[in-house]
């Protein structure tokens, strides 16, 4: 009987320590392209990248702002796929939508042909849940076959994120790589007018 008990209680015990040792869920996030379709198809390709970010966010777990010197790297909120490429995933989207264009990721291998290609520093990516997301980056267009850069800017962006909710940041996050990508756009449209005259 004494026995029993002993075993009863052991295994109350390990249930409990399993119970508390076992990890909360972790929520998996994609920044999206959000550029409405071009009215018409270019007759010409873009490849965007290489993308580089900061260190402190270039990690799988997303990095939040939380005093003007201090970040908190939150384990159960992670980005679905390397932050850089969830970048370059997202303008090259938004590239195809807002130009019309064929659009690959370098360094895909169609990437080599492209007539233009974009490569992206964002230098600043910063994510303050329930205040904004901010990304600033620097940019620059090269010609075919990734050549002498033949247009370069910086996009610097803070938008609104209204609530606490991680898919809210990461939907400000999206919007603000749309307004990257419309930089870009206008540069390249700019380039393809050029040409034409």
């Amino acid at each position: 009987m004494r026995n029993r008990t002993a075993i009863t209680s052991l295994c109350c015990i390990l249930a409990a320590v399993w119970a508390g040792c076992a990890s909360p869920r972790s929520d998996f996030y994609t920044l999206s392209p959000s550029a409405k379709a071009a009215p018409a198809a270019a007759g010409y390709s873009v490849a965007v990248g290489p993308v580089s970010v900061p260190e402190i966010v270039d990690r799988p777990q997303i990095v939040v702002r939380t005093g003007p010197n201090q970040v908190f790297i939150d384990e159960f909120h992670r980005w679905g796929s390397p932050l850089r490429d969830g970048i370059a995933r997202g303008i090259a989207g938004n590239l195809a939508g807002l130009l019309g264009a064929q659009v690959s990721v370098f360094p895909h291998p169609t990437s080599s042909a492209a007539k233009y290609r974009a490569a992206v520093d964002v230098m600043v990516f910063d994510s303050t849940p329930g205040d904004s997301a901010a990304l600033d980056a620097v940019w620059g267009i090269r010609g075919a076959g990734g050549g002498a850069m033949i247009s370069s800017g910086r996009t610097t962006v803070r938008e609104t994120v209204p609530d606490d909710s991680y898919a809210s940041l990461v939907a400000a996050h999206s919007r603000a790589l749309e307004k990257l990508s419309g930089d870009i756009a206008d540069a390249i449209r700019g380039l393809e007018h050029g040409e034409r005259k």
